[in-house]
């Protein structure tokens, strides 16, 4: 049996975490059930992080990331009309096909709210910085038009909260979006 390097061990630390604090929020989650899900001990967890926030934040970081690889390679070469429907487009298909992504997003910002209501300003730092990576990642494809960047991000918060209250797809909820940011059937095989 090979043994993960810990970088490794960290890897698969994030993506159980944010599994499990996409289903439960970060209040919701324990360390244990995260260790768990990797196979590892509480203590071996937190070798690896110092605690349930920093766990709480790589998640969150890897999920922003992701959505900004999703953005930026969707992009990629297009400009204007062209590049919002890609990103509109690309990102529909993930969160569809990878409800985990759409789940922490929602856990971040109810986490950020939560901790700045207890005074801690340390999740909204983090998430709004990423966020910030986010909105210029789209806005510059978008032809660095602020009102256009607005809509494209208004109408992206709006999926989330759509799809997060499962509204099917061709709900009359979708006919003001954009055609390629409508929610879609996927194929019976995925």
């Amino acid at each position: 049996m090979v043994r993960m390097s810990a970088e490794e061990r960290r890897e698969s630390v994030i993506r159980a975490a944010t599994q499990e604090f996409a289903r439960g929020g970060y209040h919701g989650t324990s360390t244990e059930a995260i260790a768990k899900r990797v196979g590892v001990s509480q203590p071996y967890l937190f070798r690896l992080f110092p605690g349930k926030k920093a766990i709480f934040l790589a998640a969150s970081e890897r999920c922003m990331e992701d959505t900004i690889r999703t953005f930026r390679e969707a992009s990629e070469g297009l400009e204007g009309e062209e590049a919002l429907h890609a990103m509109a487009d690309a990102y529909t298909r993930v969160i569809a096909e990878r409800p985990e992504r759409l789940m922490m997003q929602m856990q971040m910002y109810i986490a950020v709210g939560a901790a700045e209501q207890e005074g801690d300003h340390e999740f909204g730092e983090a998430v709004r910085t990423g966020w910030m990576r986010l909105w210029d990642t789209v806005h510059l494809p978008l032809g660095a038009d602020v009102n256009e960047t607005t809509t494209f991000m208004a109408f992206g918060m709006l999926i989330n909260c759509l799809v997060a209250m499962g509204f099917p797809p061709g709900h009359r909820v979708w006919e003001g979006l954009y055609e390629s940011s409508r929610r879609k059937e996927l194929p019976e095989d995925e």
